[in-house]
């Protein structure tokens, strides 16, 4: 499903990421790993189009994706959630997970607003479902009418993935998902990205919540790879140890 070959980016003279390369089946939940200044936020960044690299390119499902837009990559089936959660504060939970689906249209536009035309009662009924489906599976039901803005982070952070599930993403990217949640929380994230039908790739410090929930993981210090495998491998890898799990 991803496909990162080769993959630079320096910020002046200092080279964030060098020569990075991996491969992320479908279906499978990969996990980045490194010390602070590894590169790991400046890898989501490329691959979902925040920053294109100096080297390398990105594909995702066969498909070049290295000088595309991150608006077309979402469009393609990309979805991101990030460190510091980005929630529509002003808009209530189940508002902030509805306005994901907002891009697909309105099924006729003002006229089926006025005269209630039934494509348009069926999709906002379609839609109405969606919401409650995402809301149950991040537990969030019953907050669904409270105003994001109003909400601890790690509510805040439950709020932006459900946002992020709504459309039924084909690669989603989680940043430091488990920071600001509680321990049933934390439990409760690593079932739903385990029970997701999609291709997940996470950067996260909890290393219990990344050896219990990744399939394969990918480690990074100063901007390049210096380990790939399994939890397992990973965690008795002696270089990983040296420069990271200690």
């Amino acid at each position: 499903m991803l496909a990162v070959d080769g993959v630079s980016v320096w910020f002046g003279g200092v080279k964030a990421l060098d020569q990075v390369s991996f491969e992320v089946p479908a279906g499978q939940v990969h996990g980045v790993i490194g010390p602070n200044g590894a590169g790991k936020t400046t890898l989501f960044d490329v691959v979902s189009g925040l920053c294109r690299p100096g080297e390398g390119r990105v594909s995702v499902a066969g498909r070049d994706l290295t000088g595309v837009s991150p608006l077309r990559r979402a469009r393609a089936g990309l979805r991101r959630t990030f460190q510091r959660p980005q929630v529509f504060g002003r808009l209530t939970v189940a508002g902030n997970v509805l306005a994901a689906l907002d891009w697909h249209g309105g099924g006729g536009g003002l006229a089926a607003d006025l005269v209630g035309w039934p494509g348009r009662r069926r999709l906002e009924r379609e839609r109405g479902e969606r919401v409650a489906e995402v809301l149950e599976l991040c537990g969030l039901t019953a907050l669904r009418d409270a105003y994001a803005a109003a909400l601890p982070i790690g509510q805040r952070r439950l709020v932006e993935l459900a946002r992020a599930l709504a459309d039924r993403p084909s690669l989603l990217l989680l940043d430091e998902p488990t920071s600001g949640l509680d321990a049933d929380q934390t439990v409760r994230l690593g079932a739903v990205v385990k029970a997701l039908d999609t291709t997940v790739l996470l950067v996260e410090h909890d290393m219990s919540f990344v050896m219990d929930t990744c399939d394969r993981i990918v480690v990074l210090d100063l901007g390049k790879m210096i380990a790939t495998g399994t939890p397992d491998a990973v965690r008795q890898d002696p270089v990983v140890r040296a420069a990271y799990l200690g």
